[in-house]
């Protein structure tokens, strides 16, 4: 898996966590101040990069989670079949096919370029 440790101080909204072996992007941290015998401790709520699901932990602010490595790339689309369509990534030249989501499926056409994102052996679009 590609992913890097940081603690829990570290992180700012709009960026990356792992939680339940899934990326998400953090949408919000709320800390709580030290109590008499305790450390403080944040609230992450965060939502799915793939699922969409929404997430929320506590942890400690000393706490090292698992940060993944987002890279965004872009790519060409080659052909549309169904709800699938088939890219070029722009660098390497890979082929791969990806599902569309029925929000672009009117947007994309054949010869445009588009955005994606991998992660942890996972891609997706995220814009055209």
């Amino acid at each position: 898996m590609s992913w890097t440790q940081a603690e829990v101080r570290e992180l700012k909204e709009g960026r990356y966590i792992i939680i339940d072996d899934e990326p998400c992007k953090i949408l919000s941290i709320q800390t709580s101040k030290p109590g008499k015998h305790g450390e403080a401790k944040a609230r992450i709520d965060a939502v799915g990069i793939f699922d969409g699901s929404k997430r929320s932990v506590v942890f400690p602010v000393k706490h090292k989670v698992q940060v993944p490595v987002i890279d965004k790339r872009s790519a060409q689309v080659l052909a549309i079949t169904g709800n699938e369509v088939q890219l070029m990534d722009m660098q390497t030249y890979e082929q791969f096919t990806l599902p569309i989501d029925e929000e672009m499926k009117a947007q994309i056409e054949t010869g445009k370029e588009i955005q994606y994102v991998e992660a942890m052996g996972r891609r997706k679009i995220m814009r055209i």
